[in-house]
């Protein structure tokens, strides 16, 4: 099953561009906007999969217009971030 709206659920997985480059993972989600960091590192990554991560200012932010569809493992972008 496929969706487009973000949730606390979706932190720690991987953001990729339409031509499925891998360009960070979801450290935030915050009142349906998202954040992914493109450099989280292996501690970024598993405080986000707790729902314990914080965007930085090196995060990019991500609102739902710029989601194609979201998996049990990534999210898929309509373009390019």
């Amino acid at each position: 099953m496929t969706r487009k709206r973000l949730t606390k659920d979706d932190e720690g997985k991987r953001v990729l561009n339409n031509d499925g480059t891998e360009i960070g993972r979801l450290v935030e989600v915050n009142n349906g906007r998202g954040y992914v960091d493109s450099d989280p590192g292996i501690t970024g990554t598993i405080k986000a999969k707790l729902g314990w991560g914080d965007a930085d200012e090196g995060a990019h932010p991500l609102d739902e217009g710029s989601v194609e569809r979201i998996t049990d493992d990534a999210i898929y972008l309509r373009g390019m971030l």
